[in-house]
């Protein structure tokens, strides 16, 4: 690595101590080298080692970090904690801590979400065209159930593949692969001819769409601690918006053009996002990880010249992270983070089954016309409930309703999660969406059974985000793609099973079937508070550690 960095007598006060000192990048440079031209270096203070002396030094640091701007020219203010940290030598995290939140993540945010509404919108479908093909083709309860579940049995199977991609080539690379095999196949599948091309192409699809997740690896490996949580759940909001505008888009396409059609519009924004991957950065964890520091401190510095902030001087430090990365082992490798592992997979698994499940419900619902279903129903209720019955455009408006609750679970989950934290948010989401679940036992009219399918799905929607800011938190930069991965791959078996709950239970016994949602979220209550880590204000890990409390930090390691 070519930076520039003072001698020790040069960054060191008489009395020995370290000089906290910060260059300001070069705007549009994120080459190798340090530019002497392109940089000024500023004397920040010293760190004193001192207790008494301690909060003198920070509190002229911050007196200083607030004139840095006029000193250099409208660099914004840092956070001062974050720069008592960073000598000589700093680590990623605390780069990104010191540079914090700006316009480069605002970018990269729009980005992941649009990856994720892309994933949306190809998720959303399945329930919408089902009921469809099922009336073209003369489906069985069971074969229109497969539609469905070859495409999870697709992400099950490619999930920990991808996660490892990931771990091993990077997660742009990962994601740009995964992404362009999803619109090639998702494209193809609208020209699908028979029951059975519809089976392999949705599978093959489901194939790419088990590596989508790894945005959200990469996302977070970007976010300061302070915002990570709020920031991984407002993607949810652009989860939310490609779910409303399938919706939409069906609305109008299905009554006119009809399902291939739409499988070929929905194709389209995963194209448009593989188009902007062009923009995407390489993880600078990832490039520390394996051992590229060059590399990774040019992604330092081009995200210290797009947030108009200092970049740390010194050495960037590289941890001792194994060859090897991506290993199973190593999300076993303590008691602790063995113990984490296998109730992750059961939450994931619990999301997963809860809401596809719950999609699912009230696409089903709303078709049989029924909404009280309940008890033994008489042979004819039975052929009435399996008669073939397209979607109507009060069903589509029906279902619009329920898509909105995304938002509302969003904004909870937004709200407490930084307060809460992670565990205790999963808990409370998981048990209120059993409550709603265990409501729908009631025989009630179709406006309540809205309220009461809207008020699960915000839940679950809830929980489900707030798992995806747990995961790549608790686990270390050398396996946090594979653990994502092998998280998924454990949530696509619960949503291959849940269609066979959802849609061929439910047309059996409906209590039996709300009855496995109710019970699965209920034993995922338990899971979330026995986790042994919770990850609120947590820094992010280089490798396996013992955890440590909330808001701790250790000077000159990465979290």
């Amino acid at each position: 690595m070519s930076t520039s960095v003072d001698d020790s007598s040069e960054i060191r006060h008489a009395g020995g101590e370290p000089v906290v000192k910060f260059r300001r990048g070069a705007s549009g440079a994120s080459d190798g080298g340090t530019d002497r031209e392109s940089y000024e270096d500023v004397d920040l203070g010293t760190a004193g080692t001192d207790s008494g002396s301690t909060g003198r030094s920070r509190q002229h640091t911050a007196e200083l970090a607030g004139g840095f701007g006029s000193i250099v020219g409208g660099v914004g203010e840092v956070d001062v904690d974050a720069l008592g940290l960073c000598e000589d030598e700093f680590t990623v995290e605390q780069a990104v801590e010191a540079i914090g939140f700006g316009w480069f993540q605002v970018k990269l945010s729009a980005l992941v979400g649009f990856c994720w509404m892309a994933d949306a919108i190809e998720m959303m479908l399945l329930s919408i065209i089902s009921p469809e093909l099922r009336c073209l083709w003369h489906l069985e309860r069971w074969q229109e159930a497969l539609i469905t579940t070859v495409v999870f049995i697709g992400m099950f199977t490619s999930s920990t593949l991808w996660g490892k991609m990931c771990d091993k080539y990077g997660r742009r690379t990962g994601l740009i692969f995964c992404t362009l095999w999803l619109f090639y196949h998702g494209l193809l599948s609208s020209f699908s001819p028979t029951y059975v091309w519809i089976l392999i192409l949705r599978c093959l699809v489901g194939f790419g769409i088990g590596g989508v997740p790894q945005s959200i690896t990469l996302y977070t490996e970007f976010l300061p601690s302070k915002t990570r949580g709020m920031c991984v759940v407002f993607t949810a909001v652009f989860w939310a918006l490609g779910t409303v505008l399938e919706v939409l888009l069906a609305l109008v396409v299905m009554p006119t053009l009809g399902w291939n059609y739409l499988l070929l519009f929905s194709a389209i924004p995963v194209l448009i996002f593989v188009l902007s991957c062009k923009w995407l950065p390489e993880s600078a964890r990832y490039y520390v990880a394996c051992g590229n520091q060059q590399k990774a401190h040019d992604i330092l510095k081009a995200i210290a010249v797009a947030n108009n902030k200092p970049m740390p001087l010194g050495k960037l430090k590289i941890e001792d992270v194994p060859v090897s990365r991506g290993s199973y082992a190593d999300l076993f490798k303590n008691k602790e983070m063995g113990i984490t592992t296998i109730l992750l997979l059961f939450i994931w698994f619990a999301n997963a089954f809860a809401y596809y499940g719950i999609v699912l419900l009230s696409t089903e619902l709303f078709a049989s016309g029924s909404t009280c279903s309940f008890g033994s129903p008489s042979q004819s209720q039975l052929e009435c409930y399996d008669a073939c019955q397209s979607l109507t455009t009060s069903d589509y408006v029906l279902l619009l309703w329920t898509t909105f609750a995304e938002f509302p679970g969003i904004i909870l989950t937004f709200v407490i999660i930084e307060k809460l934290g992670r565990k205790k948010t999963m808990g409370i989401e998981f048990l209120c969406f059993a409550i709603f679940m265990f409501l729908l036992f009631i025989c009630t009219s179709t406006t309540l059974l809205t309220v009461f399918l809207f008020a699960a799905r915000g839940f679950i929607s809830g929980a489900f985000q707030a798992a995806y800011v747990y995961t790549p938190e608790v686990y270390p930069t050398a396996t946090r793609a594979l653990g994502v991965g092998s998280c998924s791959a454990m949530a696509r078996i619960g949503a291959l099973l849940t269609p066979f709950v959802a849609q061929v239970m439910l047309g059996v016994s409906p209590r039996l079937a709300l009855s496995f949602y109710g019970g699965v979220a209920l034993v995922a209550v338990f899971a979330c508070l026995l986790l042994p880590i919770e990850t609120k204000g947590r820094e992010m890990q280089t490798v396996v550690t013992k955890s440590k409390p909330t808001n701790t930090t250790e000077a000159g390691v990465a979290r």
